[in-house]
């Protein structure tokens, strides 16, 4: 595993190669500064040896960076060749390349179309000095599903000058560091899509293989623990410039947290980057106050900011602020530990969430309440001008798999109120579902028809979950007394408008629209959010649409166990109302079938979750293979910080309960409950 927190360039070698584990997709991008969750990496290459600038692409660099630092060279004596399509000596993999011409729309757009990523495009847009300098571990793909692009984009519509400085150079001189010049108000710093180092290693701590964030899928262009190590870069040249942290990796380490890579009980990550504020969750709204603020010099009201997180010596509790366990404490008793991820849980989950202060060392984290989405701010999101390709530095480098996967799905909501145990979704996108007119979602898709590539066929209408667009508690007073992590486990909540008439007139508008020829459904359906209430017509309408129309060939769905005992720590539903689903999905299926269609329902499950036994396992096996299956969709547990799951991993205790539970740790244990179901 890399061993990388204190800043040496080029102290770390060449890392292996990445690859996108198929179970922790979804959108969620950059999360950048705490946007939505799915994709992104620029290579952060420059060229050969300074030749032809940044990227040695024709989008040149050569003449110096902003502030004179000139280009980096992007070689750091292991480049490799790009194949065909050309030399590429990017200090990452060397990897065969391709032409990538499928890949992007023609004509090509003119460069400024794309916000800036090296100093000769800062220069064509006329500008001398950038306002905030957004740096991340992805690619940079100019679409709403990749949270740099939607941070930048947002901070672009009120008026400010954003570049992006994608996957830099962290091993060299740290020239790529510099070529942009110092901005004059903050630089937002994002591991990228997902955390680092579940991109870097499976769930038994081997390096992976690929990295689906990053142009021809090359492995090699981000540190471990990124955020942590891009911020402690920039704070060594810059100082006296703020760091703001943003993304799905910051947003889960704002407290105290376990880290599975290290098997350590880590401080929040504001500790260890040195940064001086982190924007949690989705980020359109905070980081434009935040900017703002530091825009008009209004430091005090910085700390009143919503959805903001930083390190005090002075802070006094207020009458409402729940105080959670110092680091220290934590450090000291794993019971300690297991009680504070109840506290943080339990506030997280109100609606209008209370500030959190947790002491760590001489310091305080300050963690203040979540911004409150609306509609409109979610419209606007998705509204602004993005080109919806990726920048064309990466013509010749082959394509960025994670935009290959979303370029046609469309992302109709965030958040989720299932509260899976082992998700890190409602921790970071929260629990209440904020949804998006059905006037721009057909706005979007109507964006998408226009692209010269697009064939008719949207790949995805979903978000977190598929089937829940749109609903929300019947009564909002009820909901803001409730902190309970889910509204369908163990029961559907009485109060949540389980209402399908929604999502299902919005399917028929876009499957009616001329210029879509299929409309599938990609993201994970809630079939027991949805067997429930098969008597309600619209709900039913939803279903066989989603069977009919929405199924390519095959629904996959997550049931994730067999066995109560397991589903409980999981808060997942009972496996019966698989079965359910099952037999209407069969039924509706041989319908299909009579028509000409061929579909399969194929339920992901996983291995090694705390509580499961191999007895466990192998009850498992039997009712799964008593049903016609040979298991292909499993995946080890993955202990990610801000879950319960991962806080019984570390605890080996219920924190909600403080009984005993058992962990199948080491290699030996987890590979035999894989092949238990694999087997």
């Amino acid at each position: 595993m890399y061993k990388q927190t204190n800043i040496t360039p080029a102290s770390r070698k060449r890392g292996g190669r990445c690859f996108l584990d198929d179970r922790s997709g979804g959108s969620d991008g950059l999360d950048g500064l705490g946007c939505s969750d799915s994709s992104g990496g620029l290579d952060g290459s420059s060229g050969l040896n300074g030749l032809s600038g940044l990227d040695g692409l024709g989008y040149s660099d050569s003449s110096g960076g902003l502030d004179g630092s000139g280009g980096s060279s992007g070689s750091d004596g292991s480049s490799g060749s790009d194949g065909p399509s050309g030399s590429d000596s990017s200090y990452g993999s060397g990897r065969a390349g391709s032409s990538g011409r499928s890949f992007f729309a023609k004509p090509l757009r003119p460069i400024t179309d794309w916000l800036p990523v090296s100093a000769d495009e800062v220069r064509k847009r006329g500008w001398s000095e950038l306002d905030i300098i957004i740096v991340t571990g992805d690619a940079y793909v100019d679409h709403p599903a990749f949270g740099a692009a939607v941070i930048g984009r947002v901070l672009e519509r009120q008026g400010y000058k954003v570049a992006i400085l994608p996957q830099p150079n962290w091993r060299d001189d740290l020239r790529d560091f510099r070529k942009l010049g110092k901005p004059r108000l903050f630089f937002g710093v994002t591991a990228g899509a997902m955390d680092s180092m579940v991109n870097h290693y499976t769930a038994q701590k081997r390096l992976r293989h690929d990295d689906a964030y990053t142009a021809g899928g090359a492995y090699g262009f981000r540190p471990d623990y990124a955020v942590t190590v891009y911020s402690q870069t920039l704070k060594n040249i810059y100082p006296d410039t703020p760091v703001v942290l943003g993304g799905i990796e910051a947003s889960l380490r704002r407290i105290t947290h376990y880290d599975y890579w290290s098997d350590t009980l880590k401080p929040s990550v504001l500790v260890e980057s040195g940064a001086d504020f982190l924007v949690y969750g989705m980020g359109e709204q905070p980081i434009v106050e935040l900017a703002n603020c530091l825009n008009e010099k209004v430091d005090k009201s910085l700390r009143t900011l919503n959805q903001i997180a930083y390190l005090t010596e002075d802070i006094t509790p207020q009458e409402d602020d729940v105080v959670l366990y110092s680091h220290e404490e934590c450090l000291s008793d794993k019971r300690i530990q297991a009680k504070n991820f109840v506290l943080f849980e339990t506030a997280s989950n109100k609606i209008y969430a209370p500030r959190l202060l947790q002491k760590t060392g001489s310091q305080t984290i300050v963690i203040n309440p979540p911004h409150i989405a609306t509609e409109g701010d979610m419209d606007m999101s998705f509204d602004l001008p993005y080109t919806r390709e990726p920048h064309p530095r990466y013509k010749k480098r082959g394509e960025i798999p994670a935009y290959k996967m979303i370029k046609s799905s469309v992302n109709i909501h965030r958040g989720c109120f299932g509260g899976c145990s082992f998700c890190t979704i409602s921790a970071h996108q929260g629990k209440q579902v904020q949804s998006r007119s059905e006037k721009s979602i057909i706005r979007e898709i109507e964006q998408i028809a226009a692209m010269p590539n697009f064939r008719g066929v949207l790949t995805d209408l979903g978000g977190p979950s598929a089937n829940m667009y749109g609903m929300k508690g019947k009564d909002l007073r009820v909901c803001e007394k409730c902190s309970k992590p889910s509204c369908i486990y163990p029961i559907v909540c009485k109060n949540l408008n389980v209402d399908y008439k929604p999502l299902a007139s919005l399917y028929k508008k876009v499957l009616a629209m001329p210029q879509v020829k299929k409309c599938f459904i990609g993201s994970g359906v809630r079939y027991d959010m949805l067997v429930q209430y098969l008597d309600d017509r619209y709900a039913r309408e939803y279903a066989k649409l989603l069977i009919k129309e929405g199924t390519s060939g095959r629904l996959k769905v997550a049931p994730e166990h067999t066995e109560d005992n397991v589903l409980k720590l999981m808060r997942k539903s009972s496996f019966n109302f698989f079965k359910e689903f099952k037999k209407f999905f069969d039924k509706e299926s041989r319908e299909g079938r009579e028509a000409g269609g061929d579909k399969q329902l194929v339920p992901y499950f996983i291995a090694s979750h705390p509580g499961c036994t191999m007895r466990d396992m192998k009850s498992l096996t039997r009712q799964t293979r008593a049903l016609g299956y040979r298991l292909e969709q499993v995946q080890n547990f993955t202990p990610t910080p801000l879950t319960l799951a991962t806080e019984m991993y570390y605890t080996e205790l219920n924190p909600y309960t403080m009984e005993r539970v058992y962990v199948a740790k080491t290699k030996e244990e987890r590979a035999r409950q894989m092949e238990e179901l694999l087997g």
